[in-house]
């Protein structure tokens, strides 16, 4: 059965300049761009869910680098259509954060995708449709960076 929490993952390269470059992904039924996004299943843990579904999505292996973020991200049980098995008292659900680096691995589309993208913070930050996803992606820059939470 769905969990009642969602994850977003995003993989990073180092890129140039000392920067790095993180993949975002054309979701097939919506046309916007994320991190790979999906559900936990069962009793999976959050950290399990974020691998599971960097398999299904991009064909990253599980034991890659994983880095868990602080953002959490509120997400209206309206958009997942088995909310209905959560009772009627779950309004909201969690969206939990993470960063894998994805070295030296092929990269898969998955029949949820139809464009995939390599893209330096500012452009992939410009091209998200999120707030929640935007912090995500920042948080993740800013701690690959070793800046600090305030630069």
């Amino acid at each position: 059965m769905r969990a009642p929490f969602q994850v977003l993952v995003y993989p990073y390269l180092p890129g140039s300049n000392g920067e790095f470059d993180y993949a975002l992904l054309k979701r097939a039924d919506a046309g916007w761009w994320q991190g790979v996004a999906g559900g936990g299943e069962g009793e999976e843990t959050h950290l399990e869910a974020a691998k599971r579904e960097t398999v299904e999505e991009r064909g990253i292996p599980q034991d890659s680098l994983f880095v868990r973020l602080d953002t959490v991200i509120p997400v209206p049980v309206t958009e997942f259509r088995d909310s209905h098995l959560w009772g009627e008292d779950v309004y909201v659900i969690p969206q939990y954060c993470f960063g894998v680096l994805a070295n030296d691995i092929r990269i898969v589309l998955s029949y949820e995708h139809t464009e995939s993208r390599w893209l330096n913070f500012e452009e992939a930050h410009n091209l998200e449709e999120f707030d929640g996803n935007k912090m995500a992606l920042w948080e993740l820059d800013k701690r690959l960076m070793d800046q600090g939470p305030r630069g």
